[in-house]
């Protein structure tokens, strides 16, 4: 039994050093000389420590200009999911109307497209009324709804007992009272583990950007790391390096977030 025990934990910690490699490559590679970079037989950790490559990073793009464009587009689309999620997802679980059920399988089903099937149609809309160059196709589809972050909401939402929603409707509570009183507070995990998931989406998000931002002001910093790719090769350094700080505001967010993430993904599992 303990060497059942022994293995089982050995193999873990050997699949979070295979998972956790690439991110301390990239860490220890941003703080590198050239020298080190290219060194053979390859090495983990620099000989010498510098800040060059942070500093290269931050003049060889426009970051801080990237870096609020992307904060705009991942907040306003967080904020979108966050208002529009819940409410569609308390409809269809806790308000009782022919065609709900239907209507979550249609919801469902359009989880199964790939992005590549919708995307030239969804530009071709988009540029039929005139909105396909901005941030207005980043954003305003994620106040609509985001299929999966519905169905994950929607599973929370069916674990809150019928029993207290009846008791609010007899006591003459109306559903928009019962939604923002009762369940909406119920459901913090849910919440803000959607609002996470939304933020590293949006966060990391490369395609989208790519296709709708056509003018360089507009960019994001997903855009913005393909930068350090020329014609003459690679800038390893200093795309290590704007790859650490393009990381820290996502790690940073999951951190703060962690405990509610948890529990929300084991509500929306169990359920």
């Amino acid at each position: 039994m303990a060497a059942v025990w022994v293995g089982q934990r050995l193999a873990l910690f050997l699949l979070l050093l295979v998972f956790f490699f690439p991110f301390v490559a990239m860490l220890t590679t941003a703080f590198k000389t050239d020298s080190d970079i290219f060194h053979s037989p390859p090495q983990l950790l620099p000989t010498v420590w510098t800040l060059q490559n942070f500093a290269s990073a931050l003049h060889t793009i426009p970051f801080w200009s990237y870096l609020i464009n992307t904060l705009v587009i991942s907040g306003l689309s967080v904020l979108g999911v966050v208002l529009s999620c819940p409410l569609i997802a308390y409809g269809l679980s806790k308000v009782h109307w022919r065609g709900s059920r239907s209507l979550m399988v249609v919801i469902l089903a359009t989880m199964m497209l790939p992005p590549q099937v919708t995307m030239i149609p969804l530009y071709l809309m988009w540029n039929k009324i005139g909105l396909s160059d901005g941030m207005v196709p980043l954003v305003v589809p994620t106040f609509l709804g985001v299929p999966f972050l519905i169905y994950l909401i929607r599973q929370f939402f069916m674990a809150v007992p019928d029993e207290i929603i009846e008791a609010a409707r007899v006591d003459g509570a109306n559903e928009l009272r019962i939604y923002w009183s009762i369940v909406l507070p119920i459901a913090r995990p849910a919440l803000i583990t959607s609002a996470v998931f939304q933020f590293v989406w949006s966060w990391t998000d490369f395609m989208n950007p790519l296709i709708y931002l056509g003018d360089s002001s507009k960019y994001t910093l997903s855009i913005g790391l393909y930068a350090f790719f020329s014609q003459h090769g690679v800038e390893w350094g200093p795309l290590m390096a704007a790859c650490v700080l393009f990381t820290i505001p996502a790690f940073v967010i999951f951190l703060l977030a962690q405990r509610y993430f948890i529990s929300g993904m084991a509500a929306g599992a169990l359920k």
